[in-house]
């Protein structure tokens, strides 16, 4: 039987064949430990060199200024608890937004219960938060701002370089989790004006388990993990070779190939909406228009639930769901709720998102599998 056509690169990505082989040899035979003093510690502290200035090449930083992590939930929980956790002397109050992913909302609430306040701000109906209402909401304690760059549901494109402006006329740090957004949009951290940037590596077709964060110079951080001096001091633990090199690899091929990869992305993506609002009534597209990510498609279904059209399309194309249906109960993700969709709308939200390897012709095909599938349920 065929594999389903793959349209959840927002979820995860596949390995690209050039990061596979840039990592085989730590596999196969350079297997030491880059801390080691003899000769089997020297390739792989080359490869953690060579991955670290990969990284920042994509970012538009120094090498010094990239922290390997385990992934983008640690890249944030280290900006958050680390650095904004270190500045507790200088106050206690974090602004967000009701749209960021769970490894920062719940980050923030942990920060909460610790003696930090947190505004959690709204958005709009495009889902994009208004620099005005991070304006109005810093207080003379507000030590951090963490806005994502990029939601991962509706893909609408925040104006980070605006709010970080606002945060650094205040002396504000600026965060933003940008895991959806490196290899898809630029993100040179100078240009988006953040001291802070998150990372996740299985985004841009590198492993699981690794990511980054970008700290500016200056600032001070906690130390996360503590042990041995890995990371300059900053992070203890023997470094995940294996996936540093492969981070470094997948950024250094995002970088070379951006304008084209998304120019693909997005090609993808305005065909498969194209053909869903040809072929169906009654269907209504979320997240900004123009300002969004080249790849995402979220598209809502009027009464019909999400989890019913995944059933009959599963077999054939795998997407997502932006609302699940237990029993007689629905429950809407929380980045629909912050964007006030109707529940009528909500409850039969998918979301379709294209990358590299998508085809034109899987995307047709996919066409008829949803179209086919979404005719059948509406009766």
């Amino acid at each position: 039987m065929a594999l389903p056509i793959y349209l959840d690169y927002n979820g995860t990505t596949p390995h690209a064949p050039e990061v596979i082989e840039a990592m085989r040899p730590f596999l196969e035979t350079d297997f030491g430990n880059p801390s080691s003093g003899h000769w089997y510690g020297i390739g792989p502290k080359k490869g953690v060199i060579t991955a670290r200035a990969q990284v920042a090449g994509i970012l538009g930083c120094a090498p010094a200024q990239v922290l390997f992590t385990s992934g983008g939930t640690e890249s944030n929980n280290q900006a958050l608890k680390s650095i904004a956790g270190s500045r507790y002397a200088k106050g206690t109050h974090l602004i967000t937004s009701s749209i960021e992913h769970p490894a920062i909302l719940e980050v923030c609430g942990f920060m909460e219960r610790h003696g930090f306040a947190v505004t959690i701000l709204p958005v709009d109906g495009d889902g994009l938060v208004d620099p005005a209402d991070v304006a109005a909401a810093i207080r003379p304690d507000t030590i951090m701002v963490s806005i994502m760059h990029a939601n991962n549901e509706v893909g609408t494109i925040q104006p980070i370089g605006e709010i970080a402006r606002l945060a650094r006329e205040r002396g504000i740090l600026m965060h933003t989790d940008a895991a959806q957004s490196v290899g898809k949009i630029p993100t040179r951290v100078d240009e988006l004006g953040v001291d802070l940037l998150s990372v996740a590596g299985h985004k841009i077709y590198a492993p699981k388990g690794i990511g980054a964060l970008y700290i500016r110079d200056g600032i001070d951080a906690a130390i996360f993990c503590h042990g041995a001096g890995q990371e300059s001091g900053r992070r203890a633990g023997t470094e995940n070779v294996l996936g540093i090199v492969g981070l470094g690899k997948a950024c250094d091929i995002a970088d070379h190939a951006l304008s084209r990869n998304a120019g693909h992305m997005r090609a993808m993506r305005d065909r498969l909406e194209a053909g869903l609002s040809q072929a169906l009534t009654e269907i209504r597209f979320n997240g900004h228009r123009e300002k969004r990510l080249p790849n995402t498609c979220s598209v809502s279904f009027l009464d019909l639930e999400a989890n019913r059209i995944l059933e009959e399309i599963g077999l054939e194309v795998a997407a997502s769901a932006g609302a699940a249906c237990h029993a007689d109960q629905v429950e809407i993700s929380h980045v629909l709720r912050a964007m006030q969709l109707p529940e009528q709308w909500a409850k039969g939200t998918l979301r379709f998102t294209t990358g590299r390897y998508t085809t034109a012709e899987e995307i047709d095909r996919a066409l008829e599998v949803i179209v086919a599938a979404v005719k059948r349920l509406q009766g």
